[in-house]
Parts: structure tokens; sequence; C-alpha cells
């Protein structure tokens, strides 16, 4: 009994050993070409048919991959963009040009204006008199003008007369002392028995105021002779008169000017902003009350130097609204500023002193919009965009 069992213990523990042996086999990880071997039949089908699918997936990345980039390059290898762009036109400032109240007020903010519609209304009232003061002095001195005038034609014709008649009297003057010398003559040829001395002293006085006479009428010619200059001084007075009412006149037209800038109109069409202005205030000449703003706008977009390379007038562009995404702006080209921003700053940089830093600069390019304007979506000036330029 005692044998058997014991044969029995070693035949069982020899039994367990080999279990313990085989399932230490079945359960290791094969590795290398042992591996391989001890595959079983589906699991290598399964690899075969999974191994082509990656392969086309990887593939279809891959060519994906390629065409993105090279549409992309295609697409953006003639373009030239910035988002350093904003909308600008022409703002003009408006003051009036004369001091005073204002009296009307008759537009408001962002209101469109036409050009040459009232603003506003300054108190005209120191004008108008200003007006009729003037309108006074221009008539006074027409007045004197045509006066003067009238005396310049009669001096035409007096001055030649006067000359005229001068000379006649000294023919005349020269006869009677002919006469008188004749008459002196004879009395002083006659015997002392034939004449008296009367009569001598009587030759003697005339002789004498005949001489007389004609030394008067010399010197009538003499101040009768300078006919020209004469008619020269009433030509020069009249001169004179006509400046002074030229002077009168333009006070008139000044009066007049002043007058009609008492309303303040509108130079061209756009829309009233920065209104600065209220009813009763008191304006003076040059203050800014208003600025307008053209309907005409346009895209300034300052483009570093390196993309300036390519980009000419005429080139279209489109340009993308940050404030309005639906629009589709069309626009070209207008012109390339020259200079750069930082040059017309108020402190340009001063490239020759030894602090200098090369940065890249940036150039206004000025865009002109072509179409796709909205009338019901206005564009303020100053609103950011992005402009993008097809340089072929």
């Amino acid at each position: 009994m005692t044998d058997e069992r014991i044969e029995d213990d070693a035949e069982h523990h020899e039994a367990d050993v080999h279990v313990r042996d085989r399932d230490k086999d079945e359960t290791a990880v094969p590795t290398g070409a042992a591996a391989a071997g001890q595959r079983e039949p589906g699991e290598a089908v399964d690899h075969a048919k999974r191994r082509p699918s990656v392969l086309l997936g990887g593939s279809l990345v891959v060519a994906l991959l390629l065409g993105g980039g090279t549409y992309y390059w295609l697409t953006t290898r003639n373009i030239e963009s910035t988002d350093d762009a904003y909308t600008d036109g022409r703002a003009v400032s408006i003051a009036p040009q004369v001091s005073g109240q204002v009296v009307s007020l008759d537009v408001t903010d962002n209101q469109f204006v036409r050009k040459g519609q009232p603003l506003i209304h300054i108190d005209p009232r120191q004008y108008v008199n200003d007006q009729g003061f003037a309108q006074g002095v221009l008539d006074t001195a027409k007045s004197q003008l045509a006066g003067l005038r009238y005396g310049a034609e009669i001096a035409r014709k007096n001055f030649p007369a006067l000359l005229e008649q001068a000379q006649a009297q000294l023919t005349s003057a020269q006869a009677a002392e002919v006469r008188a010398q004749a008459d002196y003559q004879r009395q002083r040829s006659l015997p002392r028995q034939a004449t008296t001395q009367q009569e001598v002293d009587a030759a003697t006085a005339a002789l004498q105021q005949a001489k007389a006479q004609v030394q008067s009428a010399e010197a009538q010619i003499l101040q009768a002779q300078p006919v020209p200059q004469q008619i020269g001084v009433a030509d020069a007075q009249v001169g004179q008169q006509k400046g002074q009412t030229e002077q009168a006149q333009a006070r008139l037209d000044q009066a007049d000017l002043n007058l009609s800038w008492t309303i303040v109109t509108a130079p061209q069409d756009g829309w009233i902003t920065k209104r600065n202005v209220e009813m009763g205030n008191y304006v003076t000449a040059g203050q800014q009350i208003f600025s307008i703003v053209s309907p005409e706008v346009w895209v300034t977009a300052n483009f570093k130097e390196s993309q300036l390379a390519r980009i000419r007038p005429g080139q279209p562009v489109k340009i993308a609204v940050d404030a309005y995404p639906q629009l589709d702006l069309k626009g070209h080209v207008d012109s390339v500023q020259l200079g750069s921003g930082s040059k017309f700053t108020a402190f340009p940089p001063e490239n020759a002193t030894g602090n200098f830093i090369k940065i890249v600069q940036r150039v206004p390019v000025k865009i002109l919009i072509d179409s796709g304007l909205d009338p019901a979506l206005p564009l303020p000036l100053g609103i950011s965009v992005v402009p993008t330029v097809k340089v072929q």
C-alpha cells in the first residue's frame, strides 16, 4: 500500500509539471521569426487586408496637403495685401468770414447738404449800415468826379482861347505903341512955336502908356502860353478824384461782400460733421464751426516698402471693409505717395544721426473705389479696410 501510493504521487507530480510547462509555452510572447512562424492563420489575413487601406489614407493626406499648398501658392503669389489701411476722403472746414451773432441755424449733425445751401445766418444789421454808408461816399465821389471832368473839358477850350486873346491884345498894344511913338516923334520934331508943352507931355504920356500895355500883353501871353500844362493839371485833378471814386466803389463792394457773407453756405456737397455752433452763439471770422465730408471716398493703404516692387497704378484691388463684411468693393490703384509716412510726420527721423536703426517703412498708396458701394451704408472716414492688390 505504501509503495503504490508513492508511485501514484510521483505520476501525479510529473503530470502537474508537464501541464505547467505547456501553459508557460502558450502564454510566452514569441519574437522574431519564431513569432511569425507561430501566428494564427486568421491574424495574418487581417493584417494583409488592413495594409492597403493605411497606405491609401496616407497617400490621400499627402495629396491633399500638396494640393492645398499648391493652390495657396498659386492664389497668393500675385497679390499684395495689408491690414494697415483705412477709408479716406476730403473734409472741408467751414468758417464764417465775418463776425456776428448767429440768428439762424439751418442744418444739424450728419445732415447731407448741397453746394450753395445755407448753413447759418449771421445778424446782418451792422453790415447793412456799412453798405449804406459806403454807397453815400461813392455817390459823393462820383458827383465830384463829374464836376472835375466838366472843368477839364472847359479847360481844354478856355486855355487855348486865353492864349489867343493875349496874343491879340499884344498885337493891339504894339499897334498903339507904334502910333504913340509916331505922335511923340512928331511933337518932338515940331518947333516950339508950332506946339505947346502940354501936347508934348500928352504925347510922351501916351507913348509910355502904350509901352506899358505892350508889356502887360506880353505878360498875359507868358501866363496863357503853357496851355498843355494847365490842361494837364485839370486832367490830374480828374484822375485824383477818379481814384477816390474807385476807392469808394471798393469800399462799397467790400460792404456788399460782407453782407453776403452773413449767410454761410456749403461750398460743396457732403455731410455735416463736427458741428461746433448753436443758435445765438457769437462767431468770429475764421472760427471753425463745421466740417463737410465730401461723398468721394477712397482708400489709403500703408504697404510695407518691401511690397511695392510690383504695385503699379491701374492694378485691380479687392477691398474688404471690417464694418460691413457683406460689401464687395472693387477698385484700382491710383497712385503711390512719393515719400514714406514717417517722412511727413511732425518730427521726421534723421537718418544721418549716429543712432540710426533700420525699420521697415510704410508708404501710403491711394486706391480708388470703382464699384460695390451701397448708398444705404455710408463709409465714414478712417474705418479699417483690407485691400488686396492683384499685381499681375
